[in-house]
């Protein structure tokens, strides 16, 4: 079966959400089977919030590989990458509100005043949370095309907060070298996706 047809398959997006899961599944396999060293927290803390940024990129790369590509097809995987994104998002709050505060509001109400990371982690997560609730079908009919396409622009300032949140938190480590690796891959997926954007304008 020729590619395309094969991504056009409900199995096919099926087989891709699972797969999307399975850093998760493994996360919970690891916790419960005493696999992630010596300190749980941190290591869940540190594995969720490297998969949001794993997944992040994925999803700002679908619109580049479609167009290097020529296969419109992969763009029905960008509302589950998005997702995912979400997804792990939720997880390494729920590590960080868990493990580091005990659920408690105002202990993390102090940490947000205290530690510019913590607070740009958050700011991130608040901006990515109405695209996920607008991320269906529905949300585009009742927000319309134009409006839900003004929304999602939210999506080219994510990776800035991101970045800086994980720029800030490994400056008490001193340890950049993957904060220049995310920055360099991100940086380029939106210099693409921003002029591609301004050239099908013009010449459209």
């Amino acid at each position: 079966m020729p590619l395309r047809q094969l991504l056009l398959l409900p199995q096919t997006r099926i087989l891709f959400q699972l797969v999307l899961a399975l850093p998760f599944f493994w996360l919970l396999w690891a916790l419960f089977n005493d696999a992630l060293g010596a300190n749980p927290a941190e290591a869940l803390s540190r594995s969720s919030g490297d998969w949001t940024l794993r997944a992040l990129c994925l999803t700002l790369a679908v619109t580049p590989l479609r167009q290097l590509t020529g296969m419109p097809e992969l763009i029905r995987f960008r509302r589950s990458l998005g997702l995912a994104t979400f997804a792990y998002a939720c997880l390494h709050l729920l590590c960080y509100a868990w493990f580091d505060q005990s659920f408690d509001l105002d202990g993390i109400a102090k940490d947000l005043l205290k530690r510019p990371f913590i607070w740009m982690g958050m700011l991130c997560f608040v901006f990515m949370l109405p695209l996920a609730l607008t991320s269906s079908h529905a949300a585009v009919r009742w927000l319309g095309g134009k409006r839900w396409q003004q929304l999602h622009r939210l999506v080219y300032v994510l990776p800035l907060f991101a970045l800086l949140h994980f720029y800030w938190m490994r400056a008490g480590k001193n340890n950049f070298t993957e904060v220049w690796f995310y920055t360099v891959i991100l940086s380029g997926l939106l210099v693409w996706r921003l002029w591609f954007g301004r050239y099908q304008t013009k010449t459209g």
